[in-house]
């Protein structure tokens, strides 16, 4: 395993923007999404939006931002603004360039994202697993959840995207 000296998430700003489409680029080639979708989540939720810096050089990102239970966003499709009456926390994307993996940095982020939602009152959070990541999210309490209404989003994704929910404490 390589080490590093410096590994930290940090408050993602609007400088980072540039760097966070390039790790988009790398590791979800599939799944294009516009800068200005990108820079529309950070915009209308700062507080979920992280940057991961290893040797202060980006190396990740999470987006994530409150939502509606049971719905997912259109990829590379602009928001608009956040639902009015959001009933989950929903985790749009955690993206790590692959010189991270083994760190650790993925899982500190998803317990800091879950302190996060609880504080918010929210009962669940909920995501859309793609790139085989499904195992990942499964050790993080998510569980794949089968919502027929969403089929055609989710194929948007790709054949095997699935909606996960993960509960939380006593809502």
């Amino acid at each position: 395993m390589i080490q590093f000296r410096d590994v930290a998430w940090r408050a993602m700003s609007g400088y980072d923007l540039a760097a966070v489409s390039e790790i988009a680029g790398k590791v979800h080639p599939g799944f294009f999404e516009a800068d200005a979708v990108l820079a529309e989540k950070f915009e209308l939720y700062r507080n979920g939006c992280y940057l991961l810096e290893v040797s202060e050089k980006p190396a990740g990102y999470v987006l994530s931002h409150p939502w509606t239970l049971g719905s997912l966003p259109a990829l590379n499709a602009l928001l608009g603004a956040l639902p009015e009456k959001p009933d989950t926390y929903y985790i749009h994307d955690l993206a790590l360039l692959p010189l991270t993996r083994g760190l650790g940095a993925a899982g500190k982020m998803v317990a800091a994202l879950t302190k996060h939602a609880e504080a918010m009152g929210y009962a669940n959070m909920s995501l859309v697993a793609v790139n085989g990541s499904v195992p990942f999210w499964s050790k993080q309490g998510f569980a794949i959840e089968d919502r027929p209404e969403l089929a055609e989003k989710l194929a948007a994704y790709e054949a095997d995207a699935r909606y996960m929910v993960k509960m939380l404490g006593s809502p």
